[in-house]
């Protein structure tokens, strides 16, 4: 008789999210710090718009294990592998703060040019430059008004196309 030790699951990066941003996710403290640069999670945020696939992610279930918190997991998912894509989601869609491998609390904020169709890591140059959203986090939290955002970028960038930004900007390709 086969028993079946593991299952593979698809669901969609919006439902790692949540399950994010509910807890439901940790990260067991024989993990390594976050050790990614800002560029990567750039890289990360544009293969995921791209369509492109971004590897596996591996949760185990073991109520015993102690988190990075110092508590033990009861019942929640433990990744085992993805935490720095995890970690990279957490910081440029959620707009938490992660702690570094120098142990310093940070977030990295990546920022999108519709126009363009480009990612970049925010800087004081993009922040000013109105073809840009500066911060991505802001279009996926849920007390965003799309609809006010395009309008807003479409004031903002004469002869931008409002049909065309919403389509572009304002529905994640998540």
């Amino acid at each position: 008789m086969l028993i079946h030790r593991y299952s593979v699951n698809q669901r969609s990066i919006q439902a790692l999210l949540v399950d994010i941003k509910s807890n439901e996710i940790a990260v067991p403290e024989i993990q390594r710090p976050f050790v990614w640069n800002a560029i990567k999670v750039r890289d990360l945020i544009d293969s995921l718009y791209e369509g492109f696939p971004i590897g596996y992610l591996i949760a185990w279930h073991n109520p015993s294990v102690r988190l990075k918190d110092g508590t033990k997991a009861k019942g929640k998912k433990i990744l085992i592998d993805g935490q720095q894509r995890v970690t990279a989601l957490m910081t440029a869609l959620l707009g938490e703060y992660i702690v570094d491998k120098d142990y310093r609390r940070v977030k990295i904020i990546i920022a999108f040019n519709p126009k363009e169709r480009k990612f970049e890591v925010s800087n004081p140059a993009i922040c000013k430059d109105k073809s840009w959203i500066a911060d991505i986090s802001k279009v996926l939290s849920p007390n965003v008004k799309v609809l006010e955002l395009v309008n807003e970028y479409c004031e903002n960038n004469e002869g931008s196309d409002q049909d065309e930004v919403f389509n572009i900007a304002g529905t994640p390709h998540l």
